[in-house]
């Protein structure tokens, strides 16, 4: 089995760095190796391996600058408010599926600016692609590889925030600061103990009046069990997983048409689904509506005895702000004597 060497490389800031020719992900890597057996991959590569009859010997000596990290003082955070806009590049079997993402969109103004050779984006959380992320917005941060520039001032911060947003109109981010490395773990968490709140468009097979929908507003702290839905059975475990649903109210629009605001669980209670945290973790919200072929019990369609379908969903707020720590501003000097190049500087701290 042959592969490229740079299939678990953060992304790259180079011009075909987001269509690459070949995809490696770790799940794609981790398939490819359940199908070899120990004896082919032994012959390839012996255990314990072979000593080496030479020694290695450096040619060459590269200094990379301290990665800069992106978030914000209460944890940086982005609405969307496109609904053919993902979150991340969609890779399907090594075909990209739709132009742009939100990652993309906000990694091309901090990579210019920073003069940065890569970049990891993380989230806390993530909404499929037709959602609209409004409200107070997702909580994320970047991490800006090998910067080359990584002093700014609040005005200059201000003033690249502004790009970001002024590049699009799918998008908007807010509360932009350089932090520390410790802010990346911290933003997820507390999932336990965030609430969502999300609004979605109902579709009702059966004609339905304002009085209809009365009952709505008397459930309270709806436990529901829900199977792995079927769209996403391909990459997640089978497991049932509960949820609950604090409140919820309706807004009647017409005969086969109503809105629906649910208050809800964000993350789950549960260590035996805590990989499921890293989902996006309002998919059981669709479910709820239509029931997933009878996966998600009890549902919105048993609940109005009709069958009902959701059109649209937007996540509207989350309860819980995250405050991340700002970095320790530092007082940079060139070493006395040094030629500073601007590509590969040499830094002192006093």
């Amino acid at each position: 089995m042959s592969a490229s060497p740079n299939f678990s490389s953060p992304k790259s800031a180079s011009p075909n760095a987001f269509f690459p020719a070949s995809v490696f992900t770790r799940m794609a890597v981790v398939k490819a190796l359940e199908k070899i057996s120990d004896a082919k991959f032994l012959r390839h590569y012996p255990c314990p391996p072979v000593r080496p009859a030479s020694k290695c010997t450096p040619l060459d000596t590269t200094c990379l600058h301290a990665s800069v990290f992106i978030a914000g003082k209460c944890a940086w955070r982005y609405n969307k408010f496109s609904r053919e806009l993902p979150q991340t590049p969609w890779v399907i079997d090594g075909e990209r599926r739709m132009e742009g993402s939100v990652e993309e969109l906000i990694a091309a103004p901090l990579l210019s600016s920073f003069r940065a050779d890569g970049f990891n984006f993380s989230s806390s959380g993530r909404e499929d692609v037709d959602v609209r992320t409004l409200g107070n917005g997702r909580p994320f941060a970047m991490e800006l590889l090998n910067p080359h520039r990584s002093r700014f001032n609040k005005a200059e911060i201000r003033q690249l925030q502004e790009k970001i947003n002024a590049s699009s109109e799918k998008i908007r981010v807010r509360d932009l600061q350089i932090v520390t490395r410790d802010a990346m773990g911290r933003m997820k968490e507390g999932e336990e103990e965030k609430t969502k709140c999300y609004s979605a468009l109902i579709w009702t097979k059966k004609p339905i009046t304002n009085t209809d929908l009365d009952f709505i507003a008397n459930i309270k702290e709806l436990k529901i069990d829900q199977k792995t839905p079927l769209r996403v059975l391909h990459r997640r475990p089978l497991a049932v997983r509960q949820r609950v649903i604090h409140s919820m109210s309706a807004s009647y629009l017409d005969t086969h048409h109503f809105r629906l605001q649910l208050h809800t669980q964000a993350g789950t209670t549960s260590v035996t689904v805590a990989s499921f945290l890293n989902h996006c973790l309002h998919s059981y919200i669709k479910e709820f509506v239509h029931g997933d072929f009878g996966r998600t019990k009890p549902n919105l369609c048993a609940l109005m005895e009709s069958e009902v379908d959701i059109l649209e969903l937007d996540v509207e707020e989350r309860n819980r702000e995250e405050v991340i720590p700002m970095v320790v501003s530092v007082t940079l000097h060139a070493l006395p004597g040094s030629v500073c190049d601007s590509s590969r500087p040499t830094w002192k701290c006093l």
